[in-house]
C-alpha cells in the first residue's frame, strides 16, 4: 500500500541540522518507496520548490531567536493539504502546528508526532530550571497524546519523557546514517603522531552541552596530554566558547555546507566527543562512527545507546571523568575500535528508519480508511 504522507516541520532554522537531515533522509526514502511525499518549513518568505515528484513548501514565519522561524499561521497549511490529498500527517513540531491534528480528524486523516527533542532536557541545559520542568513537561505531552494517533521517539531515553498513559502510542524508530558520504579514510584516518586529535560536531547553543566537550579537551590539556580539539559547528554560544577555550589547542571552524567535507574532517580525528546529556538521538554520532571514530559520549542521553564497549566509552556528563573515558578509549586497539565503529554504524541504515516510518503510516491510514 502506497501512502501520501505530508511532513509539516516547524521552529527549524539554518542549524536545525538533525531535523533537516531526518526530514531529507525520510522524505526520500518515502519516494524512492512509491509514496508521495509533501514537505512544509517555515522560511522568510513564500516559495515552493518541486523536482515534478518531492514538493518543498516553505511559509513565511518570523525569527523567534537563535536563528530559527516559526509559522504563526497554520491555517494557511490546510489548502496545502487539501490540495495534496495527504493518507496521513507527520508533524515535527509541539507548537503551532499541532492545532492541525483537529482539521485532520474531522477529515479521517491520522497524525503521526515525530518527538525529535526531549524538552524537559532541553529546558534545564538551556535555562538551569529544575524545579517544575518535569511535571509542565508532562501535562504538556498528556495533551499531545490526546492530539496524535501516534507518537514517535528516536530513543529509550526521549520515550522516557513521555507519561506512562501515553505508552500505547509510542513507537520507537532510531534514525540512520549516510553510509556512502560517512565512511572510513584509512589513507588519511586518525593521526599516528603524538597529538590526539578529538573533534566535537554540533550547534554551539547550550542545550546542546558544546562547552562540556571543550572542558573535556582542556582538562586533557592540563594533564599534560598533547591533544588538538577540531569544533566543526556554528551557534549563538561561539563567541563564548571561543572565550573559554583561549589559550587553549581548540580550533573553531564553523558550520560545514558540504556533507563530504565534514566526513573527510571527522575522518581525520582519533576520538569524537559528543557528550551531550540531553540528546535524544545523536545523529553527529552516528557519522562519526560511521567514519570508523570511537566516540567520547556522556552516560545518559540517546547517545550512549549508539556506543558500546567495543566503539567508545562513556562516563558522567563531567570534564574530567569524560577526560579519563578519552584516556582509556585510545588506549584500546586503535585499528580493532575503528572497524568496530563503522560496523556499529552499519546497524543503523536509513532504510531501516524508512521502512519502519512507511510501516506506520501505512497501518494507520489503513486503520482510517477501514472506519469510514
Amino acid at each position: 500500500m502506497n501512502v501520501a504522507i505530508a511532513q509539516l516541520a516547524n521552529f527549524v532554522g539554518p542549524s536545525s541540522g538533525g531535523v533537516k537531515t531526518a526530514l531529507d533522509a525520510l522524505g526520500r526514502g518515502y519516494v524512492s518507496a512509491g509514496s508521495r511525499r509533501l514537505l512544509v518549513v517555515p522560511g522568510p518568505v513564500d516559495a515552493v520548490v518541486s523536482d515534478g515528484v518531492n514538493k518543498v513548501v516553505q511559509l513565511r514565519g518570523p525569527r523567534v531567536g537563535g536563528g530559527y522561524r516559526l509559522v504563526l499561521e497554520p491555517w494557511r497549511v490546510i489548502r496545502l493539504l487539501e490540495d495534496f490529498g495527504p493518507t496521513s500527517l507527520e508533524l515535527s513540531d509541539k507548537s503551532t502546528f499541532v492545532p492541525l491534528t483537529s482539521w485532520a480528524r474531522r477529515h479521517r486523516l491520522p497524525s503521526v508526532l515525530f518527538s525529535h527533542e526531549r524538552l524537559d532536557a532541553m529546558l534545564r541545559l538551556r535555562t538551569g530550571w529544575v524545579r517544575g520542568v518535569g511535571h509542565g513537561v508532562g501535562l504538556l505531552y498528556r495533551l499531545l497524546a490526546r492530539q496524535f494517533d501516534a507518537i514517535v521517539t528516536t530513543s529509550h531515553y526521549a520515550a522516557a519523557e513521555y507519561p506512562a498513559a501515553t505508552h500505547p502510542k509510542l513507537h520507537r524508530v532510531p534514525l540512520g546514517v549516510d553510509l556512502d558520504t560517512f565512511r572510513p579514510d584509512h589513507a588519511g584516518a586518525g593521526q599516528r603522531g603524538r597529538v590526539l586529535r578529538l573533534v566535537h560536531v554540533g550547534r554551539l547553543s547550550r542545550e546542546k552541552s558544546p562547552q562540556l566537550a571543550i572542558r573535556t579537551a582542556m582538562a586533557l590539556y592540563e594533564r599534560g596530554v598533547p591533544v588538538q580539539l577540531d569544533v566543526y559547528g556554528d551557534g549563538p554560544h561561539r563567541l563564548e566558547l571561543e572565550r573559554l577555550a583561549a589559550g587553549t589547542p581548540v580550533r573553531f571552524h564553523g558550520h560545514l555546507p558540504e556533507r563530504s567535507a565534514l566526513a573527510a574532517a571527522i575522518t581525520r580525528a582519533d576520538v569524537s566527543l559528543s557528550v551531550c546529556p540531553g540528546e535524544t538521538f545523536g545523529l553527529a554520532v552516528l557519522e562519526a562512527l560511521a567514519c570508523g571514530v570511537p566516540v567520547v559520549t556522556a552516560d545518559t542521553g540517546g547517545g550512549r545507546e549508539l556506543v558500546d564497549q567495543h566503539c567508545g566509552a562513556w562516563a558522567p556528563p563531567q570534564p574530567e571523568l569524560l577526560a579519563g573515558a578519552v584516556l582509556e578509549l585510545v588506549g584500546r586497539d586503535r585499528d580493532g575500535a575503528r572497524r568496530a565503529a563503522r560496523a556499529r554504524a552499519e546497524t543503523y541504515p536509513w532504510t531501516a528508519s524508512v521502512d519502519a516510518m512507511l510501516r506506520l503510516h501505512r497501518a494507520l491510514a489503513a486503520a482510517a480508511a477501514g472506519d469510514h
